[in-house]
């Protein structure tokens, strides 16, 4: 599959931490996602009911950061490929990339991200 969906920085503010003040203050969240799938149809078509709307994904992508609660980031990360796959059959492949740019552990400078690839299983 050579086709794909990018959403880059999509930024929200979040609960998420294994800390307590982690999930009263909560801090900034960052997301990079891409998304395999065939965009051949809808390219030919000019029809967006052949692919993926994009801004549709990327609501659906911070809403669960923003409403759902995580003591991982790899969970949140897990949860949004989970309901990007239930939302979304036409995606086969997607990564996911949360940078937590305000983690709170004791360096002067750095990213803390976590990212994972996850293929669509089919029955």
């Amino acid at each position: 599959m050579t086709d794909r969906i990018f959403i880059n920085d999509l930024r929200f503010y979040g609960y998420h931490g294994v800390f307590p003040e982690e999930a009263v203050l909560g801090q900034r969240f960052r997301v990079d996602l891409t998304c395999e799938l065939d965009l051949a149809e809808g390219a030919r078509n000019d029809d967006l009911t052949k692919t993926v709307h994009y801004g549709e994904l990327a609501q659906l992508v911070e809403k669960i950061g923003k409403t759902r609660r995580f003591k991982l980031i790899e969970a949140l990360a897990e949860a949004m490929a989970t309901e990007i796959f239930a939302t979304y059959p036409p995606i086969e492949k997607l990564t996911i990339r949360i940078t937590k740019p305000e983690a709170p552990v004791p360096l002067s400078t750095g990213v803390i991200a976590v990212e994972i690839e996850r293929e669509r299983t089919r029955d």
